[in-house]
């Protein structure tokens, strides 16, 4: 398999993860009583996170290997 297309897949892969994320962020916060804005806000927080977190694992894993 090409390096391009595990690339891709991989980032594909996380994103998918990111946006779970988000999602059950933005349920569990609408389920704590939080308003629709609120909520969104806690959903694209945590999506941001998970996307930084990969990004900086991905960054240590390539010191290491290379």
């Amino acid at each position: 398999m090409p390096a391009l297309a595990v690339v891709l897949l991989s980032a594909a892969l996380v994103v998918v993860f990111a946006l779970l994320a988000a999602a059950a962020a933005g349920k569990l916060a609408r389920l704590d009583g939080a308003t629709y804005p609120t909520a969104l806000m806690r959903a694209a927080v945590t999506f941001a996170a998970v996307l930084t977190l990969a990004a900086a694992l991905t960054g240590a894993l390539a010191q290491v290997i290379c």
